[in-house]
């Protein structure tokens, strides 16, 4: 049963027809005072409540209402109703503990969306095993085929995969560059129902502020000067399935929110067509950024990271889980025997011992990126440690080459400064390859060439 809490008949009486008719049964209350009374009486599955019961719409009720309903019911999910110029509001009922908010005027297809999560992710998380977590027993409930490693850490992270991606949570990925974010995002798509829609990935780092709206919502002929064609976004690619937004920080403030307008309401327009339209999708997000810093910064909206936060996943770095390096060396080499008719090749056991030990910053794009040039230049069928210490490139290299500063001799910043400004020289202010090369996206790098005052205006 879910309580409708609202002080307006009318919305009451619209969410109740709403809910009933999409198989849910329902409570009404007015106000808190009747809202308490039927929860001590009963309590409910889901709480879908109003922010404000008073003239002063300061919302201070309705915190002090959902605050005494997590009391009360510490599991029962609350999803808040309110207006979009009251979102900061809604953002302080999600620090207390809501599950989610919408806006009014609502779209119904997303608030029965909102619904249906919520109510997944409050029911009790089966079991994989009674025993202990193996890889074995993901792969038998799970479609985790690209993801190599047995890590006690990494399994984790495939266990609360497996569990979420039955429901429609938005969920956001944090990691290094390199430690498999895509992938991840990938599994989610594939073991969800969804998994026979299209799944469409979009790296927000390569796209400018004043192509966001065409790249993501597409445009009509004749919408801008250089609108020749109409053009399919990247959101009605998905519709029906998985958008996977990758480096979310590095999208400009402007972007932002036009991004959380489409999230929140599940619409958006064509630029050059006034027509709105719905979106039945499925949001997940990756970064290798820490979001809530740059929120406290002011550089990423605190209702956007709200919103696309409803579930995080934290990918360990390789360095974390390096008994999985040999695992994922005979991965790649397995695929580069078909790729280049190798039968033949393999990688030594010291070899394997030695990559094993590697800081690899890069994490396993790094790796994978070290095998495949060794197995193209060494040209030999058994790989050796001096085969792959012969390709070591950027961080890798300096790092084993020699030892990093004495504490208290340089700052953080001024390690980073001076690893740019190694790595422009050696890459000649190729921007593309210093990006790669240090692992993160060229829009970042830019950022941290002015920060540091880093000549490159011959780079590409």
């Amino acid at each position: 049963m879910i309580l409708i809490i609202d002080d307006d008949v009318a919305v009451r009486a619209s969410l109740s027809l709403l809910l009933k008719q999409a198989g849910y049964a329902t409570a009404q209350a007015a106000g808190p005072e009747e809202a308490l009374q039927f929860a001590h009486r009963q309590m409910p599955q889901l709480v879908l409540m109003d922010m404000n019961f008073s003239m002063e719409t300061t919302g201070e009720d309705g915190l002090r209402l959902l605050d005494q309903i997590k009391h009360l019911y510490p599991a029962v999910p609350v999803i808040l109703i309110t207006g979009w110029g009251s979102i900061n509001l809604a953002v302080e009922g999600l620090k207390g503990g809501a599950a989610d908010f919408i806006t009014k005027p609502w779209s119904n297809e997303a608030l029965l969306q909102s619904v249906k999560t919520a109510l997944e992710l409050a029911k009790p998380s089966a079991e994989i095993s009674t025993g202990k977590l193996t890889r074995k027993a993901l792969d038998d409930q799970f479609d985790f085929s690209m993801i190599v490693g047995e890590d006690p850490g990494l399994l984790q992270v495939l266990r609360n995969i497996g569990q979420i991606s039955a429901t429609d949570a938005s969920v956001l990925i944090e990691g290094d560059s390199g430690t498999g974010k895509e992938l991840i995002a990938e599994a989610l798509h594939k073991n969800s129902h969804r998994r026979k829609a299209p799944f469409v990935k979009v790296n927000l780092g390569g796209i400018s502020a004043s192509l966001f709206e065409s790249e993501m919502f597409g445009h009509r002929r004749g919408a801008f000067t250089d609108a020749k064609t109409d053009r399919l976004g990247r959101f009605e690619m998905a519709n029906k399935g998985t958008i996977f937004l990758d480096e979310i920080g590095e999208l400009d403030m402007a972007s932002q929110v036009k991004l959380l307008r489409v999230l929140q309401d599940r619409t958006y327009e064509v630029l050059g067509d006034s027509r709105s339209r719905n979106l039945d999708i499925r949001v997940v997000c990756a970064t290798n950024r820490n979001l809530q810093e740059m929120v406290s910064e002011g550089k990423f909206r605190e209702d956007l990271y709200y919103r696309i936060n409803l579930i995080t996943v934290k990918l360990p770095a390789l360095r974390e889980r390096n008994q999985d390096i040999p695992l994922l060396v005979q991965h790649f080499v397995n695929n580069l025997r078909k790729t280049y008719h190798k039968q033949e090749l393999q990688v030594g056991n010291k070899a394997l011992k030695w990559l094993s030990e590697l800081p690899l910053p890069g994490n396993i794009r790094e790796l994978k990126n070290l095998v495949e040039r060794t197995v193209l230049v060494s040209g030999k069928s058994l790989l050796e440690v001096e085969d792959f210490q012969s390709q070591l490139q950027g961080g890798s290299r300096r790092i084993e080459e020699k030892q990093l500063p004495s504490v208290g001799t340089m700052t953080l910043e001024e390690m980073e400064a001076n690893m740019i400004r190694k790595s422009m020289a050696y890459y000649q202010n190729n921007v593309s390859k210093v990006a790669k090369a240090l692992g993160v996206s060229r829009g970042a790098l830019y950022r941290r060439l002015e920060k540091f005052n880093i000549p490159y205006e011959a780079a590409e």
